[in-house]
Order: structure tokens, then sequence, then C-alpha cells
């Protein structure tokens, strides 16, 4: 794992619902596809990997959460995501 991995692995918490809703406001959370690894998304994304970010997009990989989502977690303010937060970005994945 490389020192990058590790410091972000460090920044992993389960948070609940309601303290993300400011971060979707300002239209900064990014939704992580459950087949993808949380860690490696935050790391392409905090070196500007471009190329796999762009392969990840293409493929509806990570997304900006769509308003269907939105309405569903708002009426669910304690359900719980894994998150990253890999500035300005607030990575979002669901449990499972």
């Amino acid at each position: 794992m490389t020192d990058l991995k590790i410091q972000l692995s460090e920044e992993l918490a389960a948070i609940q619902w309601k303290d993300i809703i400011p971060h979707a406001q300002r239209d900064v959370v990014i939704v992580v596809n459950p087949c993808l690894d949380l860690l490696d998304v935050g790391e392409a994304i905090a070196l500007n990997n471009t190329n796999k970010i762009q392969a990840w997009i293409d493929e509806s990989l990570i997304t900006k959460p769509l308003s269907e989502q939105l309405s569903q977690w708002n009426q669910d303010p304690s359900r719980e995501f894994n998150t990253l937060i890999v500035q300005p970005f607030v990575l979002v994945q669901s449990f499972g």
C-alpha cells in the first residue's frame, strides 16, 4: 500500500447522511459505486489521475448524486455511508 493510501485509509469514516448534507449542498459529493475500492478512487483523485477518473465517469462508477438519491437519503438522515474526504470532494459509498 502506498504512503498516500495509508494516509487516506486513516481518513475513512462511516458518516450519517445528515452530516454529509452540507457538502451535497455545496455540490462536492461524489458517489462511488460499491464495486470500486474507495481508497483507489481517493488516491486517483488526490494524484489527479485523469485517465482512471475519466474511465470511471464514463462507466458511471463515480457520479454526482442523482436527485432521486438525494430525496431518498433526505428521508433517512441517519443512513450511513463510507466516506473519504479528498479536498475539495467528499466521496461517499453505500455499505454493501
